[in-house]
């Protein structure tokens, strides 16, 4: 148990008592830590804690600045999918279905965004089992401007509403994802229903198994670390790291876009037809904003406007410039030109492989992780495609899957504090725990499989059952006249 002592963090009370929750959180380095504070402004994932101080203490207060950039983060993270997301995606396909893409992500991140309200947060960020929350907070039952969240120093909370819409912004972004790999031929009723069972079923249990504990104030003595350890996420317990969602969001979202290219099929014409993107200045325009994005999907999964938080912002910038270089080159020496297309998918690799990572490695290991991103997603969206032989419409599992299995891995072993990551804060003893790579290796391994098997069981479960119920494909003759008319009655462009 000395491990899962080592590796916990997170979250305040909630007034009716119920616990906090969140994820493994790393240490800031001994120099950012601030001298007689309680804790030492540890840096973790997309933790979540919701909770009021108990009645017996003084009623914990959130702190304004951390207020804002968690809110600010939550924006910056909506500012990723619409337009972000749409207009990367929608750069990718054919004109015809320009309209269908932007369509199909910006309905999703509606529909997703309203069931996270309704049931969403409470069944990923109550305490239940080690898969599932309960149903206590239920259209945010209880939930005022006076509940307060943990975050990942002991005593300092955020307003537990701004941690209701952070959260709400990584599950929609999540869904969204999904559709690259099957645009230009599914039925825009079919997906919809899809997203709705896959929420449920997949990332709302994944985002519970990986970051829901009781928060850093559970954690006064061995014995409490012990007992607030067993109420923890399943994958919190492995010990599991991921600072802000490599595999809660983009291997669990990978594998179901990947499962739903071989369920549906493979577009008509694929591998004989030209399905050349239709602008690669709208993707670069949306890789851009997802850049610019992304800042708060990292920087704001340490719930404060700290050191922490200043780390992942930089660790995010560093390995997505080192990633689209990566993959460029190594494009250009492979094919002879460098270019656009590369240049921004690379980026959005390197995004992709520092996520888990981004506030648990140093400098160096984003580097490293970024370099090694562009090349290795590179060969995701060239060898490995031709060598599963689905149609991933936009690549999203040569991107998102691989670049986050990845990323999940690497943040084992460059969250050693001997090359320069922080480690993983005990918050038992107050301090940075002995680093074990194998061991972390292990735990990282225990997050990469299960996301890969629960994700990939309850998509190929779901699509099926769409499939008999709905249909997930439109008909020859609608696929061949585009997306845009016939599914929407509209058309992106008029010229």
């Amino acid at each position: 148990m000395r491990r899962l002592f080592a590796i916990l963090a997170l979250l305040g009370a909630v007034s009716l008592g119920a616990p906090a929750c969140a994820e493994d959180k790393p240490a800031l380095p001994a120099a950012t830590t601030t001298p007689g504070a309680p804790a030492a402004d540890p840096a973790v994932a997309n933790a979540s804690p919701t909770a009021s101080a108990p009645a017996a203490t003084p009623a914990a207060v959130a702190n304004k600045g951390d207020n804002a950039w968690v809110m600010v983060s939550a924006a910056l993270v909506i500012l990723m999918s619409i337009p972000g997301l749409a207009l990367f995606y929608g750069g990718l396909v054919r004109t015809k279905n320009m309209l269908s893409v932007l369509m199909q992500v910006f309905v999703t991140f509606a529909l997703i965004s309203v069931l996270w309200v309704v049931y969403g947060y409470t069944v990923a960020f109550t305490e239940g089992n080690g898969f599932f929350g309960v149903f206590d907070k239920l259209l945010l039952k209880g939930v005022t401007v006076d509940s307060v969240a943990a975050t990942f120093s002991k005593g300092v909370v955020i307003s537990e509403l701004a941690y209701v819409v952070f959260q709400g912004a990584f599950a929609a972004i999540t869904c969204a994802l999904i559709v690259g790999a099957f645009a230009e031929r599914a039925k825009f009723a079919a997906i919809l229903v899809f997203m709705v069972i896959w929420f449920t079923l997949s990332y709302l249990p994944m985002a519970h198994m990986v970051w829901y504990w009781a928060g850093p104030d559970a954690y006064i003595d061995a014995a409490a670390g012990e007992a607030a350890g067993k109420t923890a996420g399943f994958l919190f317990q492995k010990g599991a790291l991921d600072f802000a969602g490599g595999t809660v969001v983009h291997i669990n979202a990978a594998m179901a876009g990947l499962v739903g290219a071989m369920v549906i099929g493979k577009r008509i014409g694929y591998g004989r037809e030209s399905m050349a993107p239709h602008s690669l200045t709208f993707t670069m325009i949306g890789a851009s904003l997802l850049w610019f994005g992304w800042f708060g999907f990292n920087a704001g999964s340490a719930l404060e406007a700290s050191g922490a938080a200043a780390l992942a912002m930089v660790n995010t910038w560093v390995a997505t410039a080192c990633a689209a270089m990566s993959w460029m080159l190594a494009e250009w020496l492979l094919k002879g030109k460098p270019s656009m297309l590369g240049a921004a998918s690379g980026a959005v690799a390197g995004l992709v492989a520092i996520t888990p990572a981004a506030g648990f490695v140093g400098v160096i290991g984003a580097i490293a992780m970024g370099l090694l991103a562009g090349v290795v997603c590179l060969w995701g969206v060239n060898g490995l495609k031709r060598l599963i032989g689905a149609d991933d419409s936009l690549d999203v599992f040569g991107v998102h899957g691989v670049g986050g299995i990845l990323g999940a891995i690497l943040t084992g072993v460059f969250a050693a504090p001997s090359l320069g990551g922080t480690g993983v804060y005990d918050y038992v003893t107050n301090k940075v725990g002995d680093y074990d790579m194998a061991a972390q290796l292990i735990s990282q391994l225990w997050g990469v499989g299960t996301v890969i098997v629960w994700s990939g069981v309850v998509s190929f479960v779901t699509f099926k059952l769409v499939d008999l119920v709905i249909g997930l494909r439109v008909p020859e003759e609608e696929e061949r006249e585009g997306l845009d008319i016939t599914s929407h009655g509209e058309s992106a462009y008029h010229h």
